[in-house]
């Protein structure tokens, strides 16, 4: 393929190999390639979309044999399942309410304990929380106590003002 140039239109682009320049034709297939060129990633890129494809693939492989693991068990044990059902919905239920008995115990036991430290003045986790929200509904109240006091008097006297008979 002949190329031609014109004094114009020549245009000269760096060869990185070496410090000499070289011409590139002002063509449509030589623009495409220098702009794909100037596009491509880089080779730090390129390795990482090499190790997320083949973590990928690699997680995909696992999650493959995982549900074919977890089917096939199913239907291997379903009869044995299908046979013990009447021994396994007690065991389920007792076993479940063993540990939401347990569970209750545990935090019932866990907020006596902290009510106690708390009023014998142990200063327990959270009790500066606790204090400060006291703290601010006490003022809260005293706030609106006194805004009704000021307010209040005000539309009792307006309330006689409106009907001076009853």
């Amino acid at each position: 393929m002949a190329e031609r140039f014109s004094s114009g239109e020549a245009q000269y682009w760096p060869n990185y190999g070496s410090t000499a320049t070289t011409t590139v034709s002002n063509s449509p297939i030589s623009s495409f390639f220098h702009q794909l060129r100037s596009h491509s990633p880089t080779s730090s890129q390129l390795f990482g979309f090499l190790a997320l494809f083949i973590s990928t693939g690699i997680l995909l492989f696992l999650l493959g044999v995982s549900v074919t693991a977890a089917v096939l068990g199913f239907i291997v044990f379903l009869p044995l399942i299908i046979i013990s059902s009447p021994i396994w919905i007690p065991v389920f239920v007792v076993v479940g309410g063993f540990l939401t008995v347990s569970g209750f115990l545990v935090g019932t036991v866990a907020l006596v304990s902290w009510t106690y430290r708390y009023f014998r003045g142990m200063h327990p986790v959270g009790s500066n929380q606790m204090d400060y929200a006291r703290s601010r509904i006490y003022d809260t109240a005293s706030h609106v106590k006194d805004y009704a006091r000021e307010y209040g008097g005000y539309f009792h006297g307006r309330a006689k003002d409106a009907a001076p008979g009853a």
